[in-house]
Order: structure tokens, then sequence, then C-alpha cells
């Protein structure tokens, strides 16, 4: 950074954007648990939970994106809050279903709609090829920072890195094309 405090180089304006997205998350959900006393994604998870009728935590966490072990944590509080009930399955005794309660529903009536529905709806209205060229450059960033983490699940982190129908290669001009594949090293 420069005495103006601004950034020097590409990479720190890039930083300074990142932190931007986790600070305007952050304050909404601080605002969330002020408010309803729900995190983000235990508002998420109640949604998703009201929107499917009846559902499993792995189900939960595939539309989530969250580890299971994280959605059944979320789970063990919205239950103990009387907002979700779980009951387990009578065909397959594995399996554990989780419903609304009348409680829960009266909460989401009142909460606000989660941070992705406004996004999404913003999203939406921008033009198909910048829609693309924000995911690829989502998607790089993703497969930029899980290289060099320990990867706990490789298969769900190549998955997070493999390029989507836009692959920078198509957004990019020619000059600024990186043919090295940041998987490999």
């Amino acid at each position: 950074m420069n005495i103006e405090n601004k950034p020097d180089t590409v990479s720190d304006q890039v930083l300074i954007s990142l932190r931007q997205i986790i600070r305007s998350i952050d304050l909404r959900s601080k605002r969330l648990v002020k408010q309803f006393g729900l995190t983000g994604p235990q508002l998420f998870i109640l949604q998703e939970t009201a929107r499917a009728v009846q559902t499993t935590a792995s189900e939960l966490a595939r539309a989530s994106s969250l580890s299971q072990a994280t959605v059944t944590g979320i789970l063990d509080r919205l239950e103990s809050r009387g907002l979700i009930a779980r009951q387990r399955s009578q065909s397959d005794r594995r399996r554990v279903h989780v419903s609304m309660t009348g409680a829960g529903e009266n909460l989401l009536e009142s909460a606000p709609p989660v941070m992705q529905e406004s996004f999404i709806e913003q999203f939406d209205g921008l033009p198909d090829w910048e829609q693309h060229m924000i995911l690829s450059s989502l998607r790089r960033i993703v497969a930029l920072t899980v290289a060099r983490q320990k990867v706990v699940d490789p298969q769900r982190a190549k998955r997070l890195a493999k390029p989507g129908p836009a692959h920078h290669q198509d957004v990019m001009p020619k000059h600024q094309r990186s043919t090295k594949d940041p998987q490999e090293k």
C-alpha cells in the first residue's frame, strides 16, 4: 500500500475486495443474530428445511455446501430452540428426517431473506458474459485458496476448482491467459 492508502497492485485490490465481501456478510450476520437470534447459515438451513417439507441432514449439507458435521450442529441448535423437529425414518432406521415446527414457520415469516436471495436478484440482472466472467474469477480464487490448504475432501476441492462453461480462457484476453493448470504442481 502506498501513503494515500490506495492499493499498489491488483493483488492488493483483490484482497481488499474479498475483505469487503467478508465484512458485508459479517455485518449482515450480526444484524440477523441481534434481531432474530439466528446466524446466516442457521437461517439458510431453516429456509431449506421449509422448502423441502421433509429432508435429511445430508441433503441440507449438499444444498448449503456445508459439511455434514456443521449442518448437524446447526440442526442441534435449531432443534433446541424448537424451530425444527427430527424423526427417525420408519423404513430406514439409519435416516433421520428433518421438518419445520410451527415456531420455525412463524420465525421464517418475520425473518429477512437470506443474503443469497438479494444477491441473486441483482446478479441475474447482469449480462450473461459478465455473470460467466464473475463465476470464472471466483472459481479461480477458490482454486488458488484451496490449493495451499490441506484438503480434507479432495473430491469436493476438485469440484469447486473445476472450471465451468466460462473458464478463464474463455473470458480473458489471449495475452493474459495461463496455459498452466493450477491443479498441477
